[in-house]
């Protein structure tokens, strides 16, 4: 294999850069998706890309794809990717990292002339956090037949925008065909956790991606004056809810414990402090790595919380968010990293991910693996997250290895991108 080296100077600088597009005074980055500033980081991004030799082109809902052509043009491409938007108080790495770690590739093949049978492609996927518009990974989702484009076009944010709106004014609604042919996916990224760093490794070979569930619950009640009402006439939708809480963490402590629970977003109607509520929402967020577990986690999760309802005269709906079935990636491609993350010399181990992300959707069409570096104390969708730039180094040069052997190097001195 050529010797053929990432530079990590470069990589850090264009995180930094990349930063300061939407920077917060706390130091992370607020550039969610469909934004102004949204589109300023794709902007500079494709800049970089274009300078590398790429081409650039957009689907229909927004991915954009920059393109290092290999010497076969009928070879499916080698694509690295993830995401550049942000949570509204996000770091400056989730997403950004595996996007950066991504062109470095390219710029490290373009920096020694390396020829790839198949092309390279670098990744930036629309709408992963699901912060403004309320499905996550939706682009990857629309892009593997997940979700409807006309679906997605039709999210709306909490002011009323759309997603169609937003695309035809940004001019991301491309030509590029969805779901085509790939060779192999690669998604660098932080960690998001603490494994990594509790236990010393460099390196994740992450091996699939816990099952993940988004659930909106609302209690309904019947509204009544908060000092003339006796507490056995109510009929208060915050008596299940407190039983609901108390049940989801009783369940994940007791007959799940590798499940997690996230009940947020409470809230009430009316949102008064003299009114019984009539109704009380909320969401619960489910996870868990077993497919059969995760389906188990929902049916209980729905007996208590139609049980709770019950018992205090209330009503209870459930609506799903957002479903993600349990992932396990393709053999090949994690051997590739792990065997990669052994030349290197890096210290690694398999884990499976605890959050979500695009590779989910990508791996039901296309052989697919992740790679993990470790973040300061494992956190993430804060503007805290920090990694440091060696690992943001040895993470790359893992993702550089593993697309070399992917994409099959083939002439060393004639240049690729040109």
């Amino acid at each position: 294999m050529t010797d053929v080296r990432i530079n990590p100077e470069r990589l850090w600088s264009r995180l930094m850069d990349m930063a300061e597009v939407g920077a917060t005074p706390a130091g992370g980055s607020n550039r969610q998706a469909l934004t102004d500033d949204d589109k300023a980081g794709r902007d500079l991004f494709t800049s970089w890309a274009e300078q590398a030799g790429c081409t650039i082109q957009l689907d229909a809902v927004g991915n954009l794809f920059a393109r290092r052509p290999g010497t076969d043009p009928d070879s499916p491409p080698v694509v690295l990717g993830s995401h550049l938007d942000t949570q509204p108080t996000g770091g400056r790495f989730d997403g950004v990292y595996g996007v950066l770690g991504g062109l470095e590739v390219v710029e490290a093949l373009n920096d020694r002339s390396v020829a790839t049978r198949a092309a390279v492609e670098v990744a930036v996927w629309t709408n992963e956090e699901g912060s403004r518009f309320p499905v996550s990974m939706m682009g990857s989702a629309v892009w593997a037949g997940v979700l409807e484009l006309d679906e997605a076009r039709a999210l709306t944010d909490r002011d009323g925008t759309g997603v169609g709106t937003e695309l035809d004014r940004l001019g991301w609604a491309g030509a590029a065909s969805f779901a085509k042919p790939l060779r192999a996916y690669l998604e660098l990224h932080i960690e998001q956790g603490p494994i990594l760093e509790d236990n010393g490794s460099s390196i994740g070979v992450v091996t699939g991606v816990q099952g993940i569930r988004w659930l909106t619950v609302t209690l309904s009640g019947n509204p009544a004056h908060a000092g003339t009402t006796p507490m056995d006439r109510r009929h208060d939708p915050a008596r299940p809810l407190a039983v609901v809480l108390n049940g989801l963490y009783e369940m994940a402590a007791g007959d799940y414990p590798t499940g997690l629970v996230t009940p947020a977003q409470i809230r009430s109607e009316p949102a008064s402090p003299n009114t019984v509520p009539a109704e009380v929402v909320f969401s619960i967020d489910i996870r868990h790595p077993d497919a059969v577990a995760l389906d188990q986690m929902d049916s209980d999760l729905r007996n208590l919380v139609a049980k709770a309802a019950a018992e205090h005269n209330c009503e209870a709906r459930i609506e799903v968010d957002n479903r993600c079935e349990p992932v396990v990636f393709d053999d090949e491609c994690i051997n590739a990293v792990e065997t990669a993350a052994q030349h290197c010399g890096y210290s690694h181990q398999r884990m499976n991910s605890g959050a979500g992300h695009d590779a989910c959707h990508i791996a039901l069409k296309a052989p697919t693996a992740m790679i993990f570096i470790p973040c300061q104390n494992g956190l993430s969708h804060n503007e805290a997250e920090s990694i440091t730039p060696e690992a943001a180094g040895q993470g790359a040069e893992v993702l550089l290895r593993t697309a070399l052997a992917l994409a099959a190097e083939t002439v060393q001195g004639s240049n690729a991108s040109s």
